[in-house]
């Protein structure tokens, strides 16, 4: 038998398509400091994913994607970061 490493999988709230779990952002829900980005991969708390392109962040606005996976509103500033966030990702 070969011991080939399964890589996890996640759907990403916007396109909704199935990618390792590296190649997206974290977005997580937490009971202290409400939604924020999650770089590490690693805080607790309940987790959505993002693919890291301005067109998947316009998709998961438009469908209330972050809303539906944490089954609560998510404040305008939240989107304000992400937004941030992929524009350092897609510059450096």
């Amino acid at each position: 038998m070969s011991n080939v490493k399964k890589i996890p999988m996640r759907q990403c709230v916007g396109c909704r398509e199935m990618k390792s779990k590296k190649e997206l952002i974290r977005v997580i829900k937490t009971d202290d400091e409400g939604v924020i980005i999650d770089l590490t991969g690693k805080k607790n708390g309940r987790g959505a994913y993002i693919c890291p392109n301005a067109d998947c962040l316009r998709k998961a606005i438009t469908t209330k994607g972050l809303e539906r996976s944490f089954k609560a509103p998510v404040e305008k500033e939240v989107y304000d970061n992400l937004e941030k966030e992929l524009k350092n990702i897609e510059a450096g």
